[in-house]
């Protein structure tokens, strides 16, 4: 037996190869480029999205109320809303509420606001901010 014929038995024939080297530059490609993709859509998304927040302080007024000062940065002309909330010595939520924030030219910009409780806080902080 020759080795032409023992390759072509076993299916190991020079258009074979071709093939499977054809079909592993095409996909190689296709990964290649929905990797790509999914990097500049990432890219793209975070630079149009950016809302930073930050917690500044916190001021217990008495047993029913807390003021919480925080800052915002977000893109200039862009609405945003907060979910405030307040805090017991046991880490429940004993205040609660939900500030929207309209446009403005500037960048960072700093609240203060009141939020009531159902009994004494120890502490006032943001919970979470979206862009509305």
């Amino acid at each position: 037996m020759t080795d032409t014929t023992i390759e072509e038995r076993y299916g190991r024939t020079p258009g074979r190869a071709r093939r499977e080297r054809l079909i592993l530059i095409v996909a190689g490609v296709f990964f290649g480029l929905v990797v790509g993709a999914w990097v500049i859509w990432a890219g793209l998304d975070s630079v149009s999205g950016g809302l930073d927040t930050r917690d500044l302080g916190h001021k217990v007024n008495d047993e029913f109320s807390v003021d919480v000062q925080y800052e915002v940065t977000v893109p200039q002309g862009t609405e945003v809303s907060c979910a405030l909330q307040a805090q017991n010595d046991k880490h429940a939520i004993v205040g609660w509420e939900i500030v929207e924030l309209p446009a403005s030219d500037s960048y960072t910009r700093r609240f203060t606001e009141e939020v009531r409780t159902s009994e004494l806080a120890v502490t006032g902080l943001i919970y979470r901010c979206w862009l509305t």
